[in-house]
């Protein structure tokens, strides 16, 4: 299974993964809306992989399979400053 993988230049590590480079007709425009212009990165072909990145790889095949395109976006950033201060038992919960 081929995907083309774009990144998007208005959400930093955010990244579209479509079924045919430059065919984003299955992409909600609100969604492109969001990403911006696409910025072309690679072709990859799913059959060869066991782990993509930050990806769930059976996630992506079938959001690929459903809906003609997978968004990974990045994971949310942690509060240090909070964790510290749970560590250090400045903040009850």
């Amino acid at each position: 299974m081929l995907t083309a993988v774009y990144k998007s230049k208005k959400k930093a590590d955010t990244f579209l993964f479509i079924e045919k480079r430059d065919d984003f007709s299955k992409v909600p425009e609100p969604l492109m809306t969001m990403f911006g212009q696409p910025q072309y990165v690679m072709i990859i072909n799913l059959a060869k992989r066991t782990q993509l990145g930050v990806a769930d790889l059976d996630t992506l095949k079938q959001s690929l399979s459903d809906q003609g395109y997978y968004l990974q976006i990045p994971p949310p950033e942690e509060n240090l400053l909070s964790q510290l201060r749970k560590q250090n038992g400045a903040d009850s919960d």
